[in-house]
């Protein structure tokens, strides 16, 4: 089981993969663990299916475009002491074919069946030479 989510305020992979080394830098001068983790309110109910081969896909100016694998889900608290959940993620952000997406709130379980293929899987079409941008306006109009 996979988990679906909209990266608000991101134009394009390059930047979110731009936005993560940044942070990971960061971290890494301030001695912090350099950790990937996207805190939301709620948990996976399903954790332990996520945790099993899960991802998270990012959906990125209305289409997927790529996911980063699970690695864990932490209980956190924030400043308020509310509950959160971490969703710890792989520094590894692997680019996937453009599948368009509505804006939805929160976070969606994405079911392995139809979550979107990696590019340049084996047995695939290499889309590899395509810009993201690019992409995504193909997948927007059904031409990928």
């Amino acid at each position: 089981m996979h988990l679906i989510k909209l990266c608000v305020g991101i134009d394009s992979f390059e930047q979110l993969a731009a936005w993560q080394t940044m942070r990971l830098e960061k971290y890494r001068r301030a001695g912090a663990p350099a950790e990937l983790i996207h805190r939301t309110r709620h948990a996976p109910r399903q954790a332990d299916a996520v945790l099993t081969s899960g991802s998270l896909y990012w959906v990125i100016k209305g289409a997927i475009q790529c996911r980063q694998k699970v690695l864990e889900l932490r209980e956190e608290t924030d400043q308020e002491g509310r509950s959160l959940c971490g969703i710890v993620l792989d520094h590894a952000l692997i680019a996937t074919r453009p599948q368009p997406r509505r804006p939805f709130q929160g976070w969606r379980y994405l079911k392995p069946e139809d979550a979107p293929a990696d590019l340049g899987a084996a047995g695939r079409f290499d889309e590899g030479d395509i810009p993201p941008a690019m992409r995504a306006e193909l997948a927007a109009l059904s031409l990928l």
